[in-house]
């Protein structure tokens, strides 16, 4: 649900932020805001019904950073002169509603716990509704991030935990849908040095533990027509070096050997946070992704239908969620 104009949430806290209304699907005064425009502190509440006036209502989700819900979140909007206030907490998908508002210009406030609270001014109002009461006001998506998310872990050995740790690639389907298959059994380490640039990372993977769960797909897959197991068990990743991606990311440009081939294969990461765990341990996760051709890893097999359209097409893409633990 998030509105044309973005987030609410990418907005630096403390902005103003007037929200104005898109066009209502059904052309009446319920309309969707979708558009956020910045002004000055105190900025105008725009035309329409007077501030001060009881009766509108609100809505949106709150969600992690990366787009997961947020349940139990605390949503407060704070009136002006504290009359027309009002407090929801989110559900179990990040969704909260806020009734009985007050029109005109308010802060709101959002917390959760473990992630970093946000305090912004908002102005309510709707210019094409008659009554306070007709006014409904779409917040979007609100984006907290976890407390460390913008930490980077400090150096030394980070030993990857396979357990929190998920590998999947996705294949095309008849042109027509995608098909997963998870990596289940892999180990490795990242060195982290400092500047976090001079980083490294080595990566074991089983190549037998690919799993799309249809065993007949698998022990295809495990053969010489694509991983070729008996002669290659293991598929490897090894880089050295990252370069900011502009983005608040990285870029990692490493050699992925698979199927007894190497090709240089990049990585876009992201730290998404460092913390510690119930045991003593010093945590971080990142989150990765690529996109390679199983053409250049000598997996050509292949068979088409119809008008030559593959049942399996060629490209790859990889989805990486990783944690590891500092080496003590």
């Amino acid at each position: 649900m998030q509105p044309e104009g973005g987030p609410l949430a990418a907005s630096a806290p403390g902005t103003d932020v007037s929200l104005h209304p898109a066009a209502a699907d059904d052309g009446g005064p319920h309309a969707q805001y979708a558009q956020f425009a910045q002004h000055g502190p105190g900025g105008p509440s725009g035309p329409g019904i007077p501030s001060g006036l009881r009766g509108a209502r609100a809505h949106g989700v709150v969600l992690t950073r990366d787009g997961w819900p947020l349940p139990g979140a605390s949503v407060t909007l704070l009136a002006v002169d504290g009359v027309g206030s009002a407090r929801a907490t989110s559900g179990s998908d990040g969704r909260f509603v806020l009734a009985d508002l007050e029109t005109g210009p308010a802060t709101l406030l959002v917390a959760c716990a473990g992630h970093e609270p946000q305090a912004r001014s908002v102005v309510v109002q709707d210019p094409r509704a008659t009554r306070a009461e007709e006014m409904v006001v779409d917040f979007g998506e609100l984006r907290l991030a976890r407390v460390g998310a913008a930490e980077l872990p400090p150096p030394g050995r980070w030993v990857i935990d396979p357990d929190h740790t998920s590998l999947v690639a996705t294949a095309h389907h008849l042109g027509l849908s995608a098909v997963n298959g998870r990596l289940s059994r892999l180990e490795g380490a990242i060195e982290v040095a400092e500047p976090f640039s001079g980083s490294s990372v080595q990566v074991r993977i089983d190549a037998a533990s690919i799993d799309t769960g249809v065993a007949a797909r698998d022990d295809h897959l495990r053969s010489a027509d694509f991983l070729d197991v008996e002669h290659h068990p293991w598929i490897t990743y090894e880089g050295r070096g990252l370069l900011p991606d502009g983005a608040g990311g990285w870029q990692l440009n490493g050699q992925l050997t698979l199927n007894g081939t190497a090709r240089p294969v990049p990585l876009s990461l992201r730290c998404t946070g460092t913390g510690t765990d119930p045991w003593g341990g010093q945590r971080v996760a990142f989150q990765a992704t690529a996109q390679l051709s199983r053409n250049d890893f000598a997996m050509k097999w292949n068979q088409a239908f119809g008008l030559g359209v593959a049942i399996f097409g060629t490209t790859l893409r990889i989805t990486i969620d990783l944690e590891a633990v500092r080496e003590t």
